[in-house]
């Protein structure tokens, strides 16, 4: 029987019990995130939209694609379209799913859906106060080499720029 330990504006935590299939019965906490959606938004010269973004939980930046969480059970793609245009002001004419990543399956419920937008054109931007990031705009080689160095650890981050590049080279 399933028990809700907490209820927060992102995440609740639950504790239960699960058969595996092994048979053996274990005690799980799960950590409950509604998912969310990154985009790998690259512009007519090849350079990718990286966020250096300040992540108090880890007390650190990092670099980041634009990304937030599904708001209100809306599509993944509307979330990524809206992120993409708060975050950094920029609209997509031609978007292109590149799968999902589940970022902590030990615990955490959260699947991030990436995708790939091009063809963009420039707009507003409208940041939450509890953001905190810079826009910056990579040659998208140089971001998927820093990626493979470790530079860029952000696992949504990695996994959109490798998946983009099958579909840029």
């Amino acid at each position: 029987m399933s028990r809700r330990i907490y209820d927060g504006c992102i995440v609740s935590l639950e504790t239960d019990r699960r058969t595996l299939p092994n048979g053996e019965v274990m005690e799980v906490e799960i950590v409950r995130h509604p998912g969310g959606a990154a985009v790998v938004a690259v512009d007519a010269t090849g350079a990718v939209c990286l966020l250096r973004q300040y992540r108090p939980a880890l007390e650190r930046w990092l670099w980041e694609l634009p990304a937030g969480k599904i708001d209100h059970g809306e599509p993944p793609a509307g979330t990524a379209r809206r992120e993409l245009a708060e975050e950094t002001g920029m609209r997509a004419r031609h978007w292109r799913p590149l799968g999902a990543v589940v970022s902590s399956p030990g615990v955490f419920t959260e699947v991030v859906h990436l995708y790939l937008a091009t063809e963009l054109t420039p707009g507003r931007t409208r940041v939450d106060a509890h953001e905190v990031f810079e826009v910056h705009w990579v040659p998208f080689a140089e971001a998927l080499e820093r990626a493979r160095g470790g530079d860029i650890d952000d696992a949504k981050t990695v996994a959109g720029l490798f998946r983009a590049a099958v579909h840029l080279s």
